[in-house]
């Protein structure tokens, strides 16, 4: 069957199967990675320009501001899930776009704070937002879109995505630096409603016409509770390690002997060993099943943390590229695992659950990789390195479906 702007359907079962034309495709890339790199630079990204101007405005230490951003993650795992069971419901173009009204009325409300309270208050809308408009819920949409091959959509998403800390960063700098923190908060807000707003909606409706959840029309018996168990330890186990990494990786390689200078250069080549993991995954690994590339991605942090501890500073680079690429990989795999393995249908709700453990962990990381660098030193990476292994294995206890 053909339908207008060159899309077409076919009928499987009672299952309406919509099909994309390549031009299509890349288009629906490209809207949706560039509104998820708005997303993240909005939310996960701002708090490490704008916390300290932040903080001292309302006479506070930053470590509040980090305290309200953790809330604002556990916020988002509990909303995931109904996000996630939504987008398989309706389609995800209306709940993504949901989340860009959220993401700035939650910014929205930062930059008029007049008190503490309502500071959080904004942190705990934009944690809303996060659960609505991150990458499970893009995940989900492109499952919606493509079914069982959306492992291409998504690494594309994740491409363009992974440059999210590249343009918040400096822009969140930029706005600081020429208005105040308010202001870029606004700025944030305005970017929202005027660019990832639009792009949203512009998207196709997806799981409206293709995917209906497991609970009406499922695909084969419901996924092994094991199994699923065993995903959500592998997405907790390796957030908490990127997360981990993420806030304090400069003083691990200072403690393993690298100087100020040389930490900060390596720290600047994780955002390129992602990427360039991630085009890796869209080339030559998607020829091999998800699981595959996520098992060598997760043995990544425990090699590098092993060449670190042996050969000490010198070894900053090779650590980090080692653990930027498996990141890279693993955050592609959250989206591509559950989806080979359980398929499409109920996937968004599905997803939203394995990654709810995930989220929370994720807010506690700092904290405990913190505690546990100041008292162990460089002795602190096997933590996370047994972290990364324990996830490897179960991995490899995984089978495909």
């Amino acid at each position: 069957m053909r339908l207008r702007n060159g899309i077409g359907r076919t009928r499987k079962g009672s299952r309406v199967l919509l099909r994309l034309p390549p031009s299509r495709r890349g288009w629906v890339v490209s809207a949706l990675g560039t509104a998820q790199t708005i997303g993240w630079a909005s939310s996960y990204y701002i708090p490490a320009v704008l916390a300290a101007p932040m903080a001292a405005s309302f006479g506070l230490s930053p470590v509040w501001v980090f305290a309200a951003f953790s809330m604002a993650m556990v916020v988002s795992a509990t909303v995931g899930p109904w996000a996630g069971a939504r987008i398989d419901r309706i389609g995800g173009r209306g709940v993504l776009m949901l989340s860009n009204l959220v993401f700035a009325a939650g910014l929205t409300l930062l930059a008029v704070a007049p008190t503490p309270s309502i500071l959080f208050a904004g942190w705990v809308a934009v944690g809303l937002g996060m659960g609505m408009g991150l990458y499970e819920a893009a995940f989900a949409t492109l499952a919606g879109i493509y079914g069982r091959e959306a492992r291409g959509p998504i690494t594309g998403i994740t491409l363009i995505a992974g440059f999210a800390s590249t343009v918040g960063w400096p822009l969140s700098g930029l706005m600081l630096a020429a208005w105040g923190w308010r202001e870029a908060c606004l700025g944030w807000a305005l970017i929202h409603l005027c660019l990832a707003l639009p792009l949203n909606a512009l998207l196709p409706e997806g799981a409206k016409h293709i995917a209906r959840p497991a609970a009406e029309e499922a695909e084969g018996p419901p996924p092994p509770r094991f199994a699923l168990w065993l995903l959500a330890f592998v997405f907790a186990a390796t957030w908490f390690n990127s997360t981990a990494m993420a806030t304090h990786l400069p003083g691990l390689l200072q403690a393993a002997g690298a100087s100020t200078a040389v930490a900060i250069a390596a720290g600047a080549l994780i955002g390129p060993a992602q990427v360039a993991a991630r085009v890796l995954e869209f080339g030559l690994l998607r020829r091999f099943h998800p699981l595959a590339s996520a098992r060598i991605a997760a043995l990544a942090h425990p090699v590098a943390a092993v060449s670190l501890v042996v050969f000490g500073g010198p070894a900053a680079f090779a650590f980090a590229i080692l653990h930027g690429a498996g990141n890279g990989i693993l955050t592609i795999a959250k989206g591509t695992l559950p989806l080979a393995l359980f398929g499409a249908a109920g996937y968004g709700a599905r997803l939203g659950w394995l990654n709810a453990p995930a989220r929370v962990l994720q807010a506690a990381a700092p904290l405990i990789f913190g505690a546990a660098l100041t008292a162990w030193g460089l002795q602190a990476i096997w933590l996370t390195a047994g972290i990364g292994l324990l996830a490897t294995v179960a991995l490899v206890l995984l089978r495909r479906s």
